[in-house]
């Protein structure tokens, strides 16, 4: 089993905490942006082989839309964040009041796949500003990349250079909820696939490598 694949609870709490800093700073992001009360919790982190990746998103062939960015910096790395194109819809909806939003009938208003980007966008800068604070080393997110298509399309891309060495990724559940709406919280998952030699360099300065 590779690294990735044998971290033990505690190195995943770390990344949970993590990520709840990171998606405090991404929630007070949100809120500016809408004008409104928004909360983002993190309530899990798990290590998943990728196959099982592929089935937390309903396997390859489903529709899936997904902001894709490359980890630059002392610890390079891939991230997606990834969403269902219901939660994609709900989310667009919210941010711009574009209520005829559809992620299966194209073609796709303007507006809303510029939501989509920005909310990846303020996502990702989040998490990694905090995981780069918490560690002290550079990380910098690149400019993000919206796909919608099938999920096997999507992720085997940035699976295909890892796959030589590991074939595990970190989980990042996310919850983002509007407090001044009624609607049930938008449902993420963050992939973060740092490069195979990232993942001790990260947890070396976290000071819980084993």
């Amino acid at each position: 089993m590779s690294y990735i694949g044998s971290l033990n609870d505690y190195q995943l709490d770390v990344l949970k905490e993590v990520g709840n800093i990171g998606s405090g700073n991404a929630a007070t992001s949100l809120s500016t942006l809408l004008n409104r009360k928004v909360d983002m919790k993190v309530p899990a982190v798990r290590v998943v082989n990728f196959d099982e990746m592929m089935d937390l998103v309903g396997g390859p062939d489903m529709l899936i839309v997904s902001v894709f960015l490359r980890i630059k910096g002392e610890a390079p790395g891939s991230m997606f964040f990834v969403l269902s194109p219901d939660e994609a819809e709900s989310f667009v909806k919210e941010m711009t009041g574009i209520e005829t939003f559809s992620i299966t009938h194209p073609p796709f208003e303007e507006m809303g796949l510029s939501a989509l980007q920005e909310m990846g966008n303020i996502l990702a800068g989040s998490y990694l500003s905090a995981l780069s604070d918490f560690i002290q080393i550079s990380l910098q997110p690149s400019v993000p990349i919206l796909h919608i298509d099938m999920a096997g399309a999507i992720l085997t891309q940035g699976l295909i250079e890892l796959s030589h060495e590991s074939d595990y990724a970190i989980i990042i559940d996310t919850f983002i909820n509007d407090k001044d709406s009624n609607q049930a919280p938008i449902k993420g998952h963050f992939f973060l696939l740092p490069d195979p030699k990232s993942f001790r360099k990260i947890f070396d300065h976290l000071g819980v490598l084993e």
